[in-house]
């Protein structure tokens, strides 16, 4: 089965801090997810300059499929970026990847997520959506969908609500299965009942972590897991280090984390989405899902940004092989 994703193609600036103070300085919320202008953004590389900086393509949908093609899975994704050094960059690395693009462009700054990364490991996101917020309705063509057997939408995309259903209705349409990340726990705040309607009208799967499923049904994590599962096929709600509650019908399944050392949570909820989809794929029972998008989650942790030696991948792919048999 083929997945197909949509979101904000964006470029990630990863940058790693000494401590927290720039993060109040800028009046990020840390741990939070931001939109800013050109203005902010120009300020907060002003902000970081002397610090070390490095590029990695982004979007929270982006990396769940980027990943998934390093597992070997037939995948693609719709985006826009700009005619600019920074949209060239994450084209390639999309297509270098093997996904499939199904990208527009226009004469616009790429998008770029500032992403700031504390000590502890947690990072906070300024995110100047650029190009990638000009993607439109009507610039989605029906028969995208064809090849696929999963549409995964990323949350974000709620503040071009148009787009967001106008796709979904798509991929109804053509009977893909429907799965959404919920995106960030003030994004879920603000706009509550359009995520409660597009949840309720279209999605079959649906990922959240606490602060997130929180944020949507006012509940904790192993309640807010059946609320999710009443209304979807298939609830996933992460508790970080303590692992991830699945639910589908009435069998609730909760997967442990696996302990390692943390040096930057970017994507981690982004790969062990990849690896949940990798297990359902192939047919796998609930926690074997858990246990492989566990495993991804596991290992993009231990390094800065999303990108994972070759080797790193052959053992994640042989540790999957090893839950699947």
């Amino acid at each position: 089965m083929r997945i197909l994703g949509i979101g904000n193609a964006l470029v990630d600036v990863l940058i790693r801090l000494d401590n927290d103070n720039i993060l109040n300085e800028l009046e990020l919320p840390k741990g939070s997810m931001q939109l800013i202008d050109q203005t902010k953004r120009e300020k907060i590389f002003r902000a970081v300059d002397g610090f070390g900086i490095s590029l990695a393509s982004g979007g929270s949908v982006s990396n769940t499929i980027l990943a998934l093609s390093k597992m070997g899975v037939d995948s693609g994704f719709i985006g826009k970026v700009g005619n600019d050094e920074y949209g060239n960059f994450y084209v390639k690395e999309i297509e270098d990847a093997g996904v499939t693009p199904h990208f527009s462009q226009e004469n616009a700054p790429s998008g770029t997520a500032m992403t700031l990364i504390t000590p502890d490991g947690e990072r906070t996101f300024g995110t100047y959506l650029g190009a990638a917020a000009g993607l439109q309705a009507n610039e989605i063509l029906n028969q995208t969908f064809l090849p696929y057997g999963i549409f995964y939408v990323e949350g974000y995309l709620v503040n071009n609500y148009e787009l967001i259903e106008s796709a979904m209705k798509m991929a109804k349409e053509k009977s893909l299965l429907i799965a959404i990340d919920l995106a960030s726990y003030n994004v879920v705040e603000e706009n509550k009942e359009s995520f409660l309607h597009l949840i309720r009208e279209y999605v079959d799967i649906v990922f959240a972590n606490e602060e997130e499923a929180r944020a949507l049904t006012g509940k904790d994590p192993d309640e807010a897991v059946k609320v999710l599962a009443s209304e979807t096929q298939i609830a996933i709600v992460k508790i970080g280090a303590e692992g991830s509650y699945v639910m589908q019908g009435d069998t609730l399944v909760k997967v442990p984390a696996i302990k390692t050392q943390m040096i930057d949570a970017t994507a981690a909820g982004d790969f062990y989405a990849a690896g949940f989809f990798y297990g359902m794929i192939h047919k796998a029972g609930l926690e074997q899902c858990g246990r492989i998008g566990s495993l991804l989650a596991s290992n993009v942790i231990r390094v800065v940004g999303t990108k994972l030696s070759e080797d790193t991948w052959e053992k994640i792919r042989s540790g999957a092989a090893g839950i699947l048999n």
